[in-house]
């Protein structure tokens, strides 16, 4: 048995005790008052007892880790409970948040995101054109300076700035193939170089 699998029984028989203290505590069970009171601690106290002991698992488990490095030139990316990877890349020095898009082929940056990297949008020409699912948008070219996760740094990267609306910026394959290898393993996005 693993110290996952003891930690998870050890987990599920507070549960339990707990849970069960409880129903059996608001039955109508005749028990002196004292008696009553110093059970009710005991299950607050065990229960207090899990929740600090598995702390960590309950955070990890509602706010998932988004990034981490690992030491052989890979980064993993977790699934989060949308169902989508997110990732922080820092563009000219700006940390902006992006959602990877394996279908879109650029990187889109919206408006407010190409002005916290530093690009003035009455400098940009929108010429060029996208097919979303919400319609056609109206796109401008741009190099960006650097973009940086981690370790890795790459410069003048291309992408466009979307003129139409969008909530999060988009991460698309002309970035993507700049990694050796994309992977997509048990809920996880690994970049490799």
């Amino acid at each position: 048995m693993s110290s996952d699998d003891i930690f998870h029984l050890i987990y599920l028989s507070t549960l339990i005790v707990v849970l069960g203290g409880s129903f059996f505590l608001t039955t109508k069970i005749k028990l002196t008052k004292t008696l009553q009171t110093a059970s009710i601690w005991v299950f607050i106290f065990f229960g207090a007892i899990a929740v600090i002991g598995l702390w960590g698992t309950i955070k990890e488990t509602l706010s998932p880790k988004q990034i981490h490095f690992n030491d052989t030139d890979q980064i993993v990316v977790s699934r989060q409970m949308d169902g989508h990877y997110y990732i922080t890349l820092y563009l000219n020095d700006t940390p902006i948040d992006f959602i990877i898009d394996t279908g879109a082929s650029d990187m889109v940056l919206t408006r407010d995101d190409a002005v916290a990297a530093g690009l003035e949008l009455d400098t940009l020409n929108f010429l060029g054109r996208a097919i979303t699912a919400n319609g056609e948008v109206r796109t401008a070219p741009i190099k960006l300076k650097t973009v940086a996760i981690g370790n890795f740094e790459d410069v003048n990267v291309p992408a466009v700035v979307n003129n139409g609306q969008m909530n999060k910026s988009l991460l698309g394959m002309d970035y993507l193939q700049r990694w050796g290898k994309i992977e997509i393993y048990k809920g996880e996005l690994i970049l490799s170089r």
